[in-house]
């Protein structure tokens, strides 16, 4: 797998995947990122993105972690996902405001939509843009639909929606323009849990709906 390093301080390695096909440098983020878990190199945190991977540990064993971690692309790929190392099952109220335009924007009727959703499980690629929010990866192509075009000023906590090739769970209330599907009871971020998100990269979700 072709990578490059870009500069990220004394502390920390930055790694690109260098892929095109933005789904083949994702592959390639959580499957390097699967390899370095497997490993006892000094790491104190790994923080995956849509195709950079970013490694930090102590300034005197940078040049050991880069070292070690040019020799497993060699041996990784991304061609395909690695698999997941859990499952969470997420049940989902498909009562949204935005079911009908995603059905509208596929060409499925809303029953398709939730069949959809609920028929391939999903990745959760890498967390951002709130504590406990998720980018899953991986569903039914069909459903990869546009950011609505004016975002809400508030999405309430649950909300369950689409963006792009994303799914996603807002873990509290935010603005956010996400095509909403539903909403969910589950709790994604706990500060107080040993782990405070449920949603951890390398996690497959299952979406269920419930009524």
């Amino acid at each position: 797998m072709d990578i490059r390093f870009l500069p990220c301080g004394t502390e920390a390695v930055l790694v690109e995947i260098r892929e095109a096909d933005p789904d083949r440098a994702l592959a390639g983020v959580l499957s390097l990122d699967a390899a370095i878990r497997a490993t006892d190199l000094p790491i104190a945190d790994l923080v995956p993105a849509a195709r950079t991977l970013l490694a930090l540990c102590p300034a005197e064993r940078l040049a050991e972690v880069r070292a070690a971690i040019d020799r497993l692309a060699t041996r990784v790929s991304a061609d395909s996902l690695p698999r997941p190392w859990q499952r969470v099952r997420i049940g989902v109220e498909y009562a949204g405001p935005d079911l009908a335009d995603v059905a509208r924007l596929t060409g499925l009727g809303e029953d398709e939509v939730i069949a959809a959703h609920t028929g391939t499980p999903w990745r959760v690629a890498f967390g951002g843009f709130a504590p406990g929010f998720a980018y899953l990866t991986g569903g039914d192509p069909r459903l990869e639909v546009p950011r609505r075009d004016t975002p809400r000023t508030e999405v309430p906590a649950g909300a369950v929606g689409l963006a792009g090739r994303f799914s996603g769970i807002y873990p509290r209330p935010s603005p956010g323009g996400w095509q909403l599907l539903g909403r969910t009871d589950a709790v994604l971020w706990d500060a107080s849990a040993t782990v405070p998100a449920l949603l951890t990269p390398g996690t497959e979700v299952v979406f269920e709906a419930v009524a």
